[in-house]
């Protein structure tokens, strides 16, 4: 870069002083493109937030800490090395087995591709619901942190409105950690709904395949209470952190349950092949307590509120149990 085009970007700036943001970095940025939502971070992107591209939205890529990707591609995007299983596990996403009797869990690809005759997979196909994104109400982005508040309705398999929901997305940067934090009110609008007691629901993460415990390569889980690897299946826990390489670098997914969150602490349905979801709803069906299904009333609401953070290095040099008591006093 040549001296006279330096001096006039230090004018610019002097004259200018907005111009010294854009330098230095601007922080986050959230846009729009076409139905979908981008938030980048000086520039560079962090994830989209995707519609109309399944039956329920989901965040995908989730890029990380040094640019890594911190979940998986697949199904969006084939990729040599990683796992091609469970069409459905969609990044970052929430899904439920059976709300109002109808599955925003599972995809029309997940049961075509399983075994079975004819018939029982058109029974399961008839079952599918939908999560319907209905409108962003909130677009934001500066210097500190991105929002996305969206609305969305869980309809059955002709489009009848079940239950909505408005979810917030709050991201912040901070130093070799992505934090976001998800929370999501769910409101019976369309009057009394059903929620079942189910294995495959919750708020749910799907990792990249080398962090994974089943990959072998070092990938490790544990919880606040202690229990590792398998051992963290269907138990209750503050927090759940998921770490191993991801392009031979070791690094980390914590997700973290509030306080104020339905049914803390949460069961969770953490798997050494990948998957990675804090389920309230399977008390019978994961945590083998009493059957959790209920009725929503109409007018009535709950509200899941969970942190995850995308970090280097393993839980204890994240620091992530000191993170979860910040987290639970905010």
């Amino acid at each position: 870069m040549n001296r006279k085009y330096l001096k006039k970007i230090t004018i610019g700036i002097l004259l200018f002083p907005f111009l010294a943001s854009i330098v230095a970095g601007e922080g986050f940025t959230v846009g729009k493109v076409g139905e979908w939502v981008t938030v980048k971070y000086d520039g560079k992107l962090v994830t989209n937030y995707v519609v109309g591209d399944s039956n329920k939205p989901y965040l995908w890529p989730l890029i990380g800490p040094g640019g890594k990707a911190m979940t998986r591609a697949y199904p969006m995007k084939k990729v040599n090395g990683e796992r091609h299983d469970h069409p459905h596990h969609r990044s970052i996403w929430f899904g439920h087995q059976n709300i109002g009797g109808f599955d925003t869990w599972h995809e029309p690809s997940t049961i075509l591709e399983r075994k079975g005759s004819e018939e029982q997979k058109n029974k399961k196909l008839a079952g599918l619901g939908s999560t319907v994104h209905r409108a962003f109400s909130k677009l934001d982005g500066n210097h500190d942190r991105a929002t996305i508040v969206a609305v969305n309705d869980y309809v059955d398999s002709d489009g009848k409105m079940l239950l909505a929901d408005e979810r917030t997305l709050v991201f912040r940067m901070g130093k070799d950690r992505l934090v976001l934090d998800f929370d999501i009110v769910f409101t019976a609008e369309h009057g009394d709904c059903r929620i079942g007691d189910m294995k495959d629901s919750g708020f749910s993460v799907r990792i990249p395949t080398s962090m994974d415990v089943d990959s072998k390569k070092g990938g490790h889980i544990l919880n606040s209470e202690g229990q590792t690897d398998k051992g963290a299946w269907g138990k209750r826990a503050t927090w759940v952190s998921y770490t191993g390489p991801v392009d031979g670098k070791i690094m980390g997914v914590a997700i973290m349950n509030h306080p104020k969150s339905f049914r803390h602490p949460t069961p969770w349905h953490v798997r050494t092949y990948g998957l990675f979801t804090a389920n309230p709803f399977g008390t019978r069906a994961i945590a083998r307590e009493k059957d959790g299904g209920f009725t929503l009333d109409a007018g009535n609401s709950f509200t899941l509120r969970h942190r995850v953070i995308f970090h280097a290095g393993d839980t204890n040099s994240a620091k992530i149990a000191d993170a979860w008591k910040a987290y639970a006093i905010d």
